[in-house]
């Protein structure tokens, strides 16, 4: 069975090397409109489908609203 990640689409033969592979994704980040920080998708979202700043001080939440995946950042400017 092979894992892929869901960002850059990469496969991998086992779970534990996808896990491994998404600590250094570069295409899983996202950017925080309400505080500037750069930030990987796991720590903004448990379940997939709520995203919040993991920013301690931030409010910004919501994929689309305070929060962006940094290539979509990239292609606006």
């Amino acid at each position: 069975m092979t894992h892929t990640c869901r960002d850059c689409k990469r496969t991998f033969s086992s779970e534990l090397e996808l896990e491994l592979h998404q600590d250094n994704c570069k295409s899983g980040e996202l950017f925080c409109d309400s505080c500037g920080t750069r930030f990987a998708e796991r720590a903004a979202t448990e379940d997939g489908w709520h995203y919040r700043c993991p920013e301690p001080d931030c409010e910004g939440d919501g994929i689309g609203e305070d929060i962006h995946r940094v290539e979509d950042v990239r292609l606006k400017a």
